[in-house]
């Protein structure tokens, strides 16, 4: 029992580690945005800067469906380990070759046709990264515990933005706006090399799952039938719904937010980084709790509660960040928040439960990054595009109660509860 619980520990850091690492590098992009569209998409006219490097922040979404595709059967033929080692180096060397790039005025057009190609990288390494770490930990997981493993996998990714946030409030607060624009927003994106090389370390010293393992068994002896076409199809569809749900609040929460507040709101761009960050330490801190509820009381009443307020809370919660007031600002930003801590835990462990065990690393994958390449990762983008074309700054809510809305009918209609299921059925 304690030999279980010491390689438990060691399979949460390692798996923890990398998908840190892999988190921070994605926040980074988001924070530095407006730096990086002045940088490589100039332009005189106002805000179309930081669309353009909003848009390339949604490319890294749009390649998401194909690295699933290709890391996903790996994951399934090759096992969950597989997949972790190959998307933690990809994103790691990615990262570190963007902050070494020259900018437009230096190198011209090669300048953001070099981003776009590292970020569409980037996105297929995500795109396995998320739903192989979280079937990773789950898998691994004791099966009354799943949901808290789950939210090793949320509250690392949500330290990773928190300390993304945290560099980014440093480095704008004690460098001048050009420094910061000719040299500091880089040092983040170097630096992750450091931080690739240590999670590699660990992973490849990793066992596979016992699930994994008892599958390569089954098929070795002949014990294996495909699911059916119906089944597939069935969680496909829910996959896209909570993973849709997730995304769209989750991007809202720690991409979009922080922007609004600088550029439509008006805060000094330290006073909305460190509001962000306020929030985002309540936001990890939830995690854990919202881990052990779903393991008490299930999955279903959680991700429709969360569903439902995101729908009705939207436009209120943008109501309280246009106010400018600091104390309105951040209830609104801890609201958004502990919505988002629902939706994502919900959302790890059900990548797991919804698929049997024989398609699990392919399914999740596809239907996850479906969802968010469509629908979440060009969120920030419709949102700071529709204030472009409407001048009211509230409209964005309603991209996020319309996504919440769907959501809430089809996990109604679909979504069983799935908290005592036999996660070892191929």
């Amino acid at each position: 029992m304690a030999n279980n619980a010491v390689n438990g520990k060691k399979r949460a850091l390692a798996v923890g580690i990398g998908n840190f690492m892999e988190w921070f590098d994605f926040a980074i992009y988001g924070y530095f945005a407006a730096v990086i569209g002045t940088l490589f998409f100039p332009s005189d006219a106002p805000g179309v800067s930081l669309l353009s490097s909003l848009a390339v922040f949604a490319v890294g979404f749009l390649s998401r469906p194909l690295g699933a595709l290709v890391l996903g059967p790996i994951g399934d033929k090759f096992g969950r380990r597989s997949v972790l080692v190959i998307t933690v180096f990809g994103m790691g060397v990615c990262t570190t070759i963007i902050g070494l790039l020259p900018p437009y005025a230096v190198i011209g057009v090669a300048a953001p046709v070099l981003l776009i190609c590292l970020r569409f990288v980037q996105g297929m390494m995500v795109g396995g990264e998320w739903s192989s770490a979280g079937i990773y930990i789950v898998e691994s997981a004791p099966a009354h515990r799943r949901a808290t493993a789950a939210s090793v996998i949320t509250g690392t990714a949500g330290l990773a933005f928190l300390f993304g946030t945290f560099t980014a409030a440093l480095i704008s607060s004690s460098l001048t706006e050009a420094q910061v624009a000719s040299w500091g927003w880089r040092m983040p994106f170097v630096a992750s090399i450091i931080m690739t090389g240590i999670a590699i370390f660990i992973r490849r010293k990793l066992g596979d799952t016992p699930v994994y393992e008892e599958l390569v068994e089954k098929r070795a002896s002949g014990k294996f039938q495909a699911p059916s076409t119906s089944d597939r199809r069935k969680a496909f569809v829910t996959t896209f719904a909570f993973s849709a749900l997730f995304g769209v609040s989750l991007y809202y929460f720690v991409t979009y937010a922080n922007n609004h507040l600088v550029t439509t709101v008006g805060l000094t761009k330290s006073t909305a980084l460190w509001l962000c960050s306020v929030a985002l330490v309540c936001y990890c801190v939830l995690n854990p709790i919202v881990g052990r509820l779903s393991d008490t009381f299930g999955r279903r009443p959680l991700i429709l509660g969360a569903a439902a307020l995101l729908t009705v809370l939207a436009y209120p919660i943008f109501l309280l960040l246009n106010t400018g007031n600091t104390w309105l600002v951040l209830l609104g930003l801890i609201v958004l928040g502990a919505l988002v801590a629902v939706t994502a835990v919900i959302d790890v462990v059900l990548l797991v439960e919804v698929f049997p065990a024989s398609i699990r690393s392919t399914g999740a994958a596809l239907g996850h990054n479906a969802a968010l390449a469509t629908l979440a990762g060009p969120g920030p983008f419709i949102a700071a595009a529709l204030i472009r074309e409407t001048g009211n700054p509230n409209v964005p809510a309603w991209y996020l109660a319309g996504v919440s809305l769907v959501c809430l009918v089809i996990l109604w209609k679909l979504l069983p509860e799935t908290k005592d299921k036999n996660i070892s059925e191929y």
